[in-house]
């Protein structure tokens, strides 16, 4: 996601950043909720904007002190489950909210993701 004209959103380890929904403001009967009331649902959901890379992995080759090997680590990573897209459902309690550009959004880490829906291909 980029910002502004020189500006990047760079996600580290197994975060993802999130568009939350923005929730119901009204019950079935009409009542309207204040703020406070509607953040404290446990589990909500949103559109996955960014991921990260995924959690990294120690590189195996750096046990062996073999000369010939290079000596440029390989940055290897567990693979994300979430991609850009995606709609998913979420526990709140572990998101952190911060605002981008006026924008709030929210940073959840993998573990905290319980559904991913997305398109077929």
């Amino acid at each position: 996601m980029i910002l502004g004209s020189d500006r990047q959103i760079e996600i580290v380890g197994d975060r993802v950043l999130i568009d939350p929904d923005k929730g119901e403001e009204r019950t079935e009967v009409g009542l309207y909720l204040p703020r406070p009331a509607t953040e404290k649902t446990t589990v909500i959901g949103g559109t996955v904007i960014e991921v990260g890379p995924g959690l990294s992995l120690p590189d195996p080759s750096s046990v062996e002190n073999e000369p010939w090997r290079s000596s440029e680590p390989s940055t290897r990573h567990v693979p994300m489950q979430a991609r850009q897209g995606d709609y998913a459902v979420f526990l709140r309690k572990p998101a952190v909210e911060i605002r981008i550009e006026g924008k709030g959004y929210l940073v959840v880490p993998q573990s905290a993701i319980l559904v991913l829906l997305r398109d077929k291909i």
